[in-house]
């Protein structure tokens, strides 16, 4: 009788040890996983905002830039010109029309304002660091390659640290490769987590 209370006893200990094991385990990945998707959603954000840089950098220069001296200056003290656009269409005497456009500049306005004037407390100077750590900095490429026999302008822009560990450049799809918006082979600006 002993011994039945004995492998009673010691087993119960045993199955509490393994349930307290299952839960915890369990409880740590997804932990982890809240983790892992609250620290991409700041890195997304982040990129969305280098984005919008770049996008409007590229509008109002004609081309991208991989220096972040020149896109931190260009959102701090870059200006967006406002035009209005105008187009007035003449009937000529043999039934065609002739339309001319008019492009008038109304004024400017800054960069900061215009794009950025809905994020609260926007600092211009990190958005070049990737969140969650600390002097990271964001991979930036600008250049041009040719499409159909035409030059055109292409941007990369990534997390040179992920986060997720099972984020690696060796990935064969673009999804699990580190987040990034941009190629360098092909003309985009779309992010790899949309």
């Amino acid at each position: 009788m002993d011994k039945l209370k004995i492998y009673t006893y010691s087993t119960l200990i045993i199955a509490i040890a393994l349930a307290f094991y299952l839960v915890s385990s369990i409880k740590y990945s997804i932990d982890e996983e809240a983790r892992i998707d609250k620290a991409e959603s700041l890195i997304i954000d982040n990129l969305k905002v280098i984005r919008d840089a770049q996008v409007t950098y590229q509008s109002v220069t004609g081309s991208y830039t991989s220096n972040w001296d020149s896109l931190i200056n260009f959102v701090e003290n870059g200006e967006i010109f406002i035009i209005q656009r105008r187009e007035e269409t003449v009937l000529l005497d043999y039934g065609a029309e002739e339309t001319t456009l008019y492009l008038d500049t109304l004024g400017s306005i800054s960069v900061v304002d215009s794009i950025f004037s809905n994020l609260i407390s926007f600092n211009p100077q990190k958005m070049k660091y990737v969140p969650g750590y600390d002097n990271v900095e964001f991979e930036m490429w600008a250049g041009q390659i040719e499409k159909g026999g035409v030059s055109v302008n292409v941007v990369e822009v990534r997390n040179p640290k992920p986060i997720d560990p099972d984020r690696k450049e060796s990935n064969e799809a673009n999804i699990n490769k580190p987040l990034r918006f941009g190629s360098r082979t092909s003309i985009t600006t779309a992010g790899n987590w949309e």
